[in-house]
Order: structure tokens, then C-alpha cells, then sequence
């Protein structure tokens, strides 16, 4: 039976949760969405979801705004089912397991799509009963991040881009960048010593299912002086304290200082993902 791909709508919203609740840590960002389904006003509501069916059966779940995720247990003619749709889009960020992103970056490939970004990162994980969490060093001050830190929040992401080898955004669209950042202050924590920041970190996703951290930056003169361990800390605790399943993040292959970090707070490595940037 062929498989047809649509807008999931807020009808679809229990089939879709507990499709991707079979892989819940694999798929926390997807189920973030579908959960957030039917919300007037939620951080997800302008994202959209598409859904691939075999008859009556869902097959896969994958995201089209405002990331591109791929279901991590879809099953190969859905996700071949979907990549038309996503190829539709100018430009896009896909980040899912390094199985499901193979045959997508073909298909990119074979289509003509400029590939600007390709790497692997590991998923790791925390949770509560392996936490072994730091207080901030002496001088150095953990808070939430407010609108008069968005100056400082966009020099970090801009940052982080650069040191990554992707595209400067403030060349193509200064404006929407900032608005962009100015989205995700309430989701920021920093780290900030004598007054200066110099530490950054995002929950982008809060559900008792799993919080996922992303966006975690370091200023080069503030590296090695414990605020990232203060800060990833203080992220773990807001987390265990709300209930939360576990944490999560990435790290980019090769990292070694970042995993020894993460290793040191009690996170385990739980997958290979692959991270692919197209133009």
C-alpha cells in the first residue's frame, strides 16, 4: 500500500505521541511539537509537522519548521515519502540519527542541493539519579537570561555559527537573526563573572518526558574557569526539580573537552547523530 504524507493536525495529536513515544529520548524535540499540538500561543505553534500513513497507519513523523527532524525509527518508505516535501524547503538544518540522515543527504545530493554543513555529534543524557551537578565558582553568578542580555545572546550565537564554519546570519538577515534569538531569551540561562557573561545555555524543550539543552556556548576568555559547569549545572537542576525524565544534549564529534565535561556531570552517551546544513 503506497504512503501518503500530510500536515498533522491537531486530530492526529495522540497517534502521533505515542508513535514517537516508542523512541521517546530519541525523538524529544518531535514529541515537544506533537504535544504542543493545538496550543493558541505555545513557542511550537508556528512549527509544522508532517505525518506519513499506510492506510490507516502512521509510519513516520518528521518536522518541517522550524527544524527539519526526522523520526529516528521511521521506516524507509516513509521517510522516502518525505523527502520531496523537505526538499521543498530553500534551506534547512536537519539533525536526527545518523541512519535516518544517510539516505535524506543522498537524495540532497542527487537533487542538487549545496550541502554547507555535514557532521556527526553524540547524544548524551542525564538523569536524576546520576546527577553529580557543580555549584558556581566563587565570583561567578547563574541566572535566567532577560531582554537586556540580548545584545550579549546574539554576539554568542553568531559566535558559535562562525566557530562551527557556518554561514554569518547577520550577513543575510541581521534582523531576523536577532528576532530569532530575541524568541529564545526566556528559555536562556547564563553564567556571568563580575558582571560579564560569558556563558550561555538553552532549554529549548521542557517536558517531563526530557528537557533538551541546545545553543551551549562559552565565550573564549571565559573557557576553563567553571561556568559552563555552573551553568549546564543549573540547567540539570531546573530540570530534575520540574520533574523531568532526563536531559539531554550534543556534542559535536571531536569535542573531547565538552564530553569530558558532560561525562564528569553524570551524562552517558546514548546515540550517533548526524547534523546536515543545505543550501
Amino acid at each position: 500500500m503506497r504512503v501518503r504524507v500530510r500536515s498533522v493536525a491537531t486530530r492526529d495529536r495522540e497517534e502521533v505521541i505515542a508513535r514517537l513515544d516508542r523512541a521517546a529520548r530519541l525523538n524529544l524535540y518531535l514529541l515537544d511539537m506533537a504535544l504542543r499540538l493545538g496550543e493558541a500561543n505555545g513557542s511550537r505553534a508556528r512549527g509544522e509537522l508532517l505525518g506519513a500513513w499506510r492506510g490507516e497507519q502512521l509510519v513516520g513523523v518528521a518536522s518541517v519548521q522550524p527544524s527539519l527532524v526526522l523520526d529516528a525509527t521511521a521506516e524507509p518508505e516513509a521517510l522516502a515519502a518525505f523527502f520531496p516535501y523537505l526538499g521543498t524547503v530553500a534551506s534547512g538544518l536537519v539533525k536526527s540519527s545518523a541512519e535516518v540522515v544517510a539516505p535524506l543527504f543522498a537524495w540532497l545530493e542527487n537533487h542538487g542541493r549545496q550541502i554547507l554543513l555535514d557532521r556527526i555529534e553524540h547524544a548524551f543524557s542525564l538523569e536524576p539519579k546520576d546527577a553529580r551537578l557543580s555549584d558556581p565558582p566563587r565570583g561567578v553568578r547563574v541566572r535566567s537570561a532577560d531582554v537586556d542580555d540580548l545584545p550579549a545572546l546574539v554576539e554568542a550565537s553568531r559566535a558559535s555559527l562562525l566557530e562551527e564554519n557556518r554561514p554569518d546570519p547577520t550577513e543575510s538577515d541581521p534582523g531576523g537573526f536577532k528576532r530569532w534569538v530575541s524568541g529564545r531569551v526566556k528559555q536562556a540561562v547564563i553564567a556571568e563573572e563580575r558582571g560579564r557573561i560569558g556563558f550561555v545555555g538553552y532549554a529549548d524543550v521542557r517536558s517531563t518526558r526530557g528537557w533538551l539543552l541546545q545553543g551551549v556556548y562559552t565565550w573564549p576568555t571565559a573557557r576553563r574557569r567553571g561556568l559552563a559547569r555552573a551553568g549546564v549545572s543549573e540547567l540539570c537542576r531546573r530540570a530534575i526539580d520540574e520533574g523531568a525524565d532526563h536531559v539531554q544534549l550534543a556534542v559535536v564529534d571531536g569535542n573531547l573537552p565538552a564530553i569530558r565535561l558532560y561525562e564528569e556531570l553524570g551524562f552517558v552517551r546514548f546515540a550517533r547523530l548526524r547534523t546536515v546544513l543545505f543550501g
